[in-house]
């Protein structure tokens, strides 16, 4: 990572460690933090460093939630089958180890105590010890205390970082004591024989004796401090670099999804700041002095939250980077940071700068970071082009010309044809970026848009016209042709028993959810990440009914349900017990209701401290890859289930108005780039929407259910009926088995008086012109009983046509069915044949499954009124 500012420069007018200063000693400072000895206490939500069976005092080993000993016992017990949660459970807590922290002799509050039980130090010991030999074992031990005195202490400990106090006259305490002679004694420090009876009986001062005092006195700076259970020691440090680490501790701990971070590691990255006499993290350089990587982890996050106190948004401007936290938002899985020091020129970067500041202070501030990222990118490769080919490097504006944007243009689409590197973009890896037609696009893009708004709004001033206006539009890209559905082979492919085992197996051996998640996706056509942030009781039955529940916030549709099969049912009920027992397993106890519903279905062990943050999109698709590679199928994405989900519905009848509803799409145009409809796709769907014929006991009703009045909920719930089998008939169908199958009809065709004939949606003009003609012949008659006896007579017909209005209406396809204008029922029955519906195919499809119950049954309002 690159230090916080290329050069470094001081602060004009200001004290970095002043700021810290004061911040530490403000009132909403944590008090915890504040000493050079933090002592974290127990429980912790983000620092927590006990181990995590319940009642137990001992610290986390190992990067693990458990200590030692419980360690080993679930090693023993894990290979007998035992889960973790019942192993957490049933397990004892344990007592904290003896010497854990400093004790004081409670005779002499300036000694340590070198008895865990009688706490007192070596002196008092001693003399306890014979007291007892004299006077023997039934010697009085509070009468003994009450008779002894205090003696005076050794002061504290020299080593700098050790806040314990000192156990001799050589100035160490006893952990230290030891440490020195394991280092081999530097310096020689020793005191004379028998020191006591020579010297401090007497109260004499005890001289010590050195082979080499400085080397002496710098293992005193140097020599690490003792690691005590739930403590971070800061002392030794610099005052700015601590004050930096305080403040990186107080705002971690206020994160809502703080990493983790283990006290050792903490402690880890202070004694290399210590070791390397660091001033600021500012100065940290990342993996110095054999640091680990989750150290400078660490430290980085540190410095993002130093920049925000360091810097005003308009030094961060004037220092080239830009931090979206000055502006209130902060993108999801991001930090804050954008590095804008690889664009060479000032004034590309101040413009580029003004606009994304711009951008995020505006209404239309993006949801994620990817057109910040876009722009990042499309200028650095405009600066580096412009430093290498522009007069000058391109650093005055007023000498670019259109020829320099459209050699810039030239050589974009060249690297493209030719598959080339970038010009200044790199991998994470560090190789370099290839440009592709979808990288040339963003760029040529993003740039026309920053230049003309700046031409617009007059930021650019100093640019010339004539280099602005060069720039070309993105043109066709990639990305924006439709997804195709799976493939029969492919789909098959992906939904195998064996190959799911194998994606379960082989790339989720911890059993995160991926096989359930993309289960789910695939039955319910849930976009994934809608599936991967689910709550843990997304699910519940309805009426009997199994229903799944979730946030469809790509377009503000939240906690909306679809029906589910029993199988997926009870593949997320088995995930909810899952979840439940790897909570228990992590944190000691069950959770109650009000905090199971805030779970994740699919929770994170990165920065979670409490089981509801849900996985993320990258790591899904970090399995699906590799996954969908070893099949060798070819390129696919998960987002093709939807496509295929949505195909099939039309394909079995269903509307484009539920389709779009089921799915959660914004628009029919939404849809319709998902199922590409047709005219003739249209007259299809509009065929499966049935009402009962007038001749039927209940003209009107719609087949699949009643409907009185029919509601567009009701409509939407009842409108796809493919269990029926049919034939064409003058203004409808007939659904007689036997006429169906090619037999005769015994009622000798009186269609329209037959309880077997229904009425579709692509009847409806027909029938409108019917009712017209018996209005006509009504008002013609020649007397009122006549005109009386034509009304009651089309009654039943009527009924059939509001019917079959409303049922339309409720599904939103009644402009679309009277925009089918067929002038006679033979061009009707024409197009059905050329588009090969005949009977026997209608016959066969009828004969096949429901693929599709009504779903969604969110409300769609009133139904719309008859017309005449």
């Amino acid at each position: 990572m690159r230090p916080l500012l290329a050069d470094r420069p001081d602060r004009a007018g200001r004290d970095r460690l002043e700021i810290l200063t004061a911040l530490i000693g403000g009132p909403s400072f944590d008090p915890v933090y504040r000493p050079d000895v933090i002592k974290i206490p127990r429980g912790h939500p983000v620092y927590r460093w006990e181990c995590v069976v319940a009642g137990c005092e001992r610290t986390r080993t190992g990067g693990s939630d458990l200590c030692t000993a419980h360690q080993q016992q679930w090693a023993c017990d894990s290979g007998r089958g035992v889960g973790k949660a019942a192993f957490v459970t049933a397990a004892q807590g344990l007592g904290r180890w003896v010497g854990v922290e400093e004790l004081v002799c409670r005779i002499c509050p300036g000694r340590p105590a070198g008895h865990g039980d009688l706490l007192l130090c070596r002196r008092h010991l001693s003399r306890w010890g014979l007291r007892k030999r004299l006077a023997g074992e039934g010697t009085d031990f509070a009468g003994w205390l009450s008779e002894e005195q205090p003696l005076p202490g050794y002061g504290s400990c020299a080593v700098v970082v050790c806040p314990n106090l000192a156990g001799s006259p050589l100035g160490l305490c006893c952990w230290h004591d030891s440490r020195y002679r394991r280092d081999g004694a530097p310096g020689g420090a020793a005191m004379p024989a028998s020191w006591w009876h020579r010297y401090e009986r007497f109260g004499k001062p005890v001289p010590i004796g050195y082979t080499d005092e400085p080397a002496f006195r710098r293992w005193h700076r140097t020599a690490p401090a003792q690691l005590r259970p739930g403590q971070i020691n800061l002392r030794g440090l610099r005052p700015l670099v601590k004050a930096e680490i305080q403040w990186g501790l107080l705002v971690h701990a206020r994160r809502a999804r703080p990493a983790r971070w283990d006290l050792g590691w903490i402690q880890s990255l202070v004694t290399t700041c210590r070791s390397l006499e660091v001033n600021s993290l500012v100065d940290f350089e990342f993996g110095a002095g054999g640091s680990a990587e989750f150290t400078g982890a660490i430290a980085k996050e540190i410095l993002h939250e130093l920049r925000l106190v360091y810097f005003t948004p308009a030094e961060a401007r004037d220092a080239g980077f830009l931090e979206t936290e000055h502006f209130g938002v902060l993108f999801p899985h991001r930090m804050s940071h954008i590095d804008l020091t690889g664009i060479p020129q000032r004034w590309l970067r101040d413009l580029t700068w003004d606009y994304v500041a711009g951008l995020l202070r505006s209404p239309r501030c993006p949801r994620t970071a990817s057109p910040v990222d876009d722009l990042r990118r499309a200028v650095i490769e405009l600066g580096v082009f412009l430093e290498t080919e522009a007069p000058g490097g391109g650093h005055d504006p007023a000498v670019l010309r259109g020829e320099h944007a459209q050699r810039f243009a030239a050589d974009q689409r060249h690297r493209e044809r030719e598959a080339l590197p970038s010009l200044a973009i790199k991998r994470p890896g560090g190789a370099a970026s290839i440009v592709t037609t979808v990288t040339r696009s963003v760029v040529f893009s993003a740039v026309r848009k920053l230049l003309r708004e700046a031409m617009d709004t007059g930021a650019a001033e100093s640019l010339g016209r004539e280099f602005i206006t060069a720039f070309p539009a993105a043109g066709a890209t990639l990305g924006r042709t439709a997804r195709r559905p799976f493939p029969d082979e492919v789909a098959r492919a992906l939904a195998d028993e064996a190959n799911l085992a194998e994606f379960a197996a082989t790339y989720d051996a911890s059993d995160r959810g991926a096989r359930d998640i993309w289960e789910t996706a695939v039955t319910t056509g849930r976009r994934i990440g809608e599936v991967i942030t689910v709550r843990w009781d997304c699910t519940g039955r309805y009426g009997g009914l199994a229903m799944f529940w979730h946030d469809q916030t790509k377009v503000g549709n939240y906690d909306a349900a679809v029906r589910i099969p029993e199988r997926l049912f009870e593949v997320l009920a088995e995930r909810q017990r899952k979840t439940l027992d790897r909570f228990t397993a992590r944190y000691g106890y069950r959770p109650s209701g009000a905090q199971r519903a805030g779970l994740a279905l699919f929770p994170t062990t990165y920065r979670s401290q409490d089981g509801t943050v849900p996985l993320t999109h990258q790591w899904f698709y970090s399995r699906f890859r590799p996954w969908v590679d070893a099949m060798d199928l070819g390129h696919f994405v998960p987002h093709q289930a939807r496509h295929t989900l949505a195909t099939n519905l039309l394909r079995h009848g269903a509307t484009l108005t539920h389709i779009r509803r089921y799915l959660g799409q914004v628009s029919d145009r939404m849809a319709e780039h998902y199922v590409h409809l047709s005219h003739s796709d249209l007259e299809n769907v509009l065929q499966h929407v049935w009402v009962a014929g007038p001749g039927t006991a209940s003209p009107g009703e719609l087949l699949a259910g009643t409907a009185a009045p029919l509601s567009r909920q009701q409509a939407q719930a009842l409108a796809v009926d493919l269990s029926r089998r049919s034939t064409p008939a003058e203004g409808g169908f007939c659904t007689f088995q036997p006429v169906v199958d090619g037999g005769a009809c015994p009622w000798n065709l009186d269609c329209h008086n037959c309880d077997k004939f229904v009425l579709s949606g692509a009847d409806l003009l027909y029938w409108r012109r019917k009712r017209e003609q018996w209005r006509l012949l009504a008002e013609r008659a020649p007397d009122d009983a006549t005109a009386s006896y034509l009304h009651g007579y089309f009654e039943p017909t009527a009924r059939a046509i509001d019917g079959l209005e409303k049922a339309l209406a409720g599904l939103g396809l009644l402009g679309d069915a009277l925009a089918l204008d067929l002038r006679k029922p033979q061009d009707y029955f024409h197009r059905i044949w050329n588009t090969a519906f005949r009977a026997s195919d209608l016959a066969t499809a009828g004969g096949q499954d429901d693929a599709y119950d009504g779903g969604d049954r969110a409300g769609y309002g009133a139904p719309a009124e008859a017309g005449a």
